[in-house]
């Protein structure tokens, strides 16, 4: 090797750590899952998923149970409509 060479090589050995973009590369990825996680986290925090009921249908109540049936599948049935049909369901039921 010539004396050049060995000159970028010790100049590029002396420096600093930050200076180098695959370090940053390298650090990015599982900085950007941990910031996800804590989005994440914050969502299910904040916006909770509905309770469904779990009680057992009575079987001596059926019209009872229809309308607890119709109301727990609503959110469902609407989306199922407005994918099969692409009209935008009426709230105002």
């Amino acid at each position: 090797m010539n004396t050049s060479s060995l000159k970028n090589l010790s100049a590029e050995a002396a420096k600093p750590w930050w200076s180098f973009g695959m370090v940053w590369m390298v650090i990015a990825g599982p900085a950007v899952v941990v910031v996800a996680a804590f989005a994440t986290l914050y969502l299910a925090i904040t916006i909770p998923d509905p309770v469904l009921p779990t009680e057992p249908l009575n079987p001596r109540n059926a019209i009872e149970n229809q309308h607890q049936l119709e109301a727990a599948m609503a959110p469902a049935m609407q989306a199922r409509n407005h994918a099969a049909t692409g009209v935008v369901p009426d709230l105002k039921k």
